[in-house]
């Protein structure tokens, strides 16, 4: 019989409903008998004991919240009830001991991916399109419809029919009532070039206006993705009068990667003769490049060269059930073989920082992660805000009702590991093993930063569905519930479903994770926002984002 609650920590001061509950319902977990005092949704929580008015409220072992007046044992949890709050953290020395899991089944296994001259491997092999400057976003769409639809990269052909049928329908004067979009043979089997997995482009509405800081933090996250493994080649298109100039630009390059050697061509409009050369010219010098990384193949690398960046959005009373856990097992299964793992959005870590503390390898990575962490929360703060406002709506009906709740279920995605860095916002991960990275929670953010870190594969898990991804870094969709994998399964690559059901544990939904995680490194799965080309990024402007 299906378990219907489950108290996720022994610590914990409420239990969370697995399933919808009636009101006057009696429920047990672990010989324990509760009766609901109203009805609890799936996903929701109820109390497990009378409390007074500002009593702490615990989950996951840590603080999450306080109740705003007295509740009673089996009363649902809720925002007229409970309010944010979290505890203090600090340095303290920790002595942290990891339990790494047992990665026998996974020793001497390799992916097959694209090496690079510096050592890195990528997972795919991607030419790049980046502006400098907002005004170019145009000439980038002129070029990538060109490109897309002639070299067999786009995805919008079935869409073009169906207009062409509603088109047709309106001349002859009926009307179609019925869409039906046969399936679509994979766009790769009309690809000229066989070895390269996409064409990618950078818009942004960045590079001129605004402060001179922006224009900085842009030109090192853009020189962060010209230099990604995943990318082969680079067109850089310039205005010529912006803020951010190519010379800064390739500065930030020669910093990050002074051996940098990727056929990359650079066009400056204002030394053009007309747009018409500026558009024709990229689009040829393009095609040479594309024609010279087409040659490159993929090979053997083992595990240990994979950089996972974790990501969750559109998050649900399951995820920290679920699929965050499943997640954290699979990163801590890499981190074990040597490899690394990116947990960011810092918003999204707010009340458990005292366990994320602890488990930093020294003083310095802590107190990083703790300056870091303040700085943005007084930012927040100054800007009349607050992490407690993470949360959004659809957070708030699918059960995280504070953003301390959020996030201790957020974090899980990290694993176990110890925290070996912390990396502000562009600073490329060095180091084997779990590293922090400074991001806003705001998805896109989140991932465009990810990326610039250096993650060459993001697990990205929802409860709720989204349909972000990322240009250079394929992108994974974990849901929590089976039922969303029902609903978005064209968006959907792993369904943690089967854990709430009490199917699978974590360990084996962890495992099954990271054997997706490989295929999907080796080409040998496409992942649903790359296959659709979800191609989301929004550079962060370091000012308040959640």
């Amino acid at each position: 019989m299906k378990q219907k609650i489950l108290k996720i920590h022994p610590g914990d001061n409420m239990l969370v409903a697995l399933t919808d509950l009636n009101e006057g319902e009696t429920v047990s977990y672990n010989g324990t008998v509760y009766q609901l005092k109203e009805k609890v949704e799936a996903k929701h929580k109820f109390f497990e004991h009378d409390m007074k008015a500002g009593e702490k409220i615990i989950m996951y072992g840590v603080v999450v919240g306080t109740t705003q007046h007295e509740v009673k044992a089996g009363q649902w949890m809720n925002v007229n009830n409970v309010k944010h709050a979290t505890s203090d953290y600090a340095w303290r020395n920790a002595s942290y001991e990891w339990k790494a899991p047992d990665v026998a089944d996974f020793e001497g296994r390799t992916f097959m991916g694209y090496h690079r001259t510096d050592g890195r491997v990528g997972t795919a092999n991607y030419w790049l399109f980046i502006p400098m400057v907002f005004c170019e976003n145009r000439n980038l769409d002129v070029i990538r419809e060109a490109l897309h639809n002639e070299l067999g990269y786009a995805v919008t052909d079935k869409y073009k029919a169906f207009t062409h049928q509603l088109v047709d329908a309106y001349a002859q004067g009926s009307v179609i009532e019925q869409v039906d979009f046969s399936p679509a043979n994979s766009p790769a089997a009309h690809r000229l070039f066989k070895h390269v997995d996409g064409i990618k482009f950078l818009n942004h509405d960045g590079g001129c206006g605004g402060i001179r800081q922006d224009a900085a933090v842009l030109s090192k996250l853009l020189a962060a993705y010209a230099n990604h493994p995943n990318v082969g080649g680079v067109t850089v298109l310039s205005l010529g009068c912006q803020n951010l100039q190519v010379n800064d630009f390739l500065q930030d390059l020669k910093t990050l990667n002074p051996s940098f050697d990727k056929p990359m061509h650079i066009f400056t409009q204002q030394q053009s003769q007309s747009e018409e050369q500026l558009i024709s010219d990229a689009i040829k010098s393009t095609f040479s490049g594309l024609i010279k990384i087409n040659e490159y193949r993929r090979e053997p690398a083992p595990l240990s060269q994979l950089t996972l960046g974790v990501k969750c959005g559109g998050s649900d009373g399951f995820s920290g059930i679920s699929a965050n856990p499943a997640v954290g097992y699979c990163s801590d299964l890499l981190v074990a073989l040597g490899g690394k793992v990116l947990l960011a959005e810092f918003p999204e870590l707010c009340g458990v920082e005292q366990e994320l503390v602890d488990r930093c390898v020294n003083e310095e990575t802590a107190a990083k992660f703790t300056k870091l962490m303040k700085g943005y929360e007084k930012q927040v703060i100054a800007a009349g805000s607050g992490f407690h406002m993470n949360p959004s709506p659809g957070n708030i009906r699918d059960g995280l009702i504070t953003d301390a709740m959020k996030s201790a279920g957020a974090a899980k995605k990290g694993g176990t590991a110890p925290i070996v860095e912390t990396l502000d916002y562009t600073e490329p991960a060095t180091k084997p093993g779990l590293s922090l990275v400074c991001t806003p929670g705001n998805d896109v953010e989140a991932t465009t930063g990810k990326a610039a870190s250096g993650a060459t594969l993001i697990l990205f898990t929802t409860g709720l569905g989204t349909p972000t991804g990322n240009p250079v870094c394929p992108t994974i969709k974990v849901s929590s519930n089976s039922n969303l994998t029902k609903r978005m399964n064209d968006i959907i690559d792993i369904d943690c479903g089967p854990v709430v059901e009490g199917e699978k544990t974590i360990p084996e939904m962890g495992r099954a994770i990271l054997e997706y995680c490989i295929k999907a490194a080796s080409g040998e799965v496409i992942p649903h926002a790359v296959r659709l080309n979800q191609d989301d990024f929004i550079p962060w402007k370091r000012g308040v984002s959640l």
